[in-house]
């Protein structure tokens, strides 16, 4: 599942739910744009052990691949 607000929100049910399960409050889950904050995205790929996933295409960056890490 992609890790967008609308598809975190659905996920959980609700926005104080997304914000309990990451330990904030709901006002910050509120203030989101569609596009989540990145370490966001990453907290909540590892809670939900990777239902959601982290896009890195969300942000400008490419992917990392293994022959890109295997350069250095």
């Amino acid at each position: 599942m992609a890790m967008l607000k609308s598809d975190v929100i659905s996920f959980f049910g609700g926005v104080s739910k997304v914000a309990d399960a990451l330990g904030i409050k709901h006002p910050s889950v509120s203030e989101w744009r569609e596009v989540i904050p990145e370490c966001r995205a990453y907290q909540l790929e590892k809670i939900t052990s990777g239902k959601l996933k982290f896009r890195p295409e969300l942000y400008g960056k490419a992917p990392i691949s293994s022959s890109d890490s295997a350069e250095v």
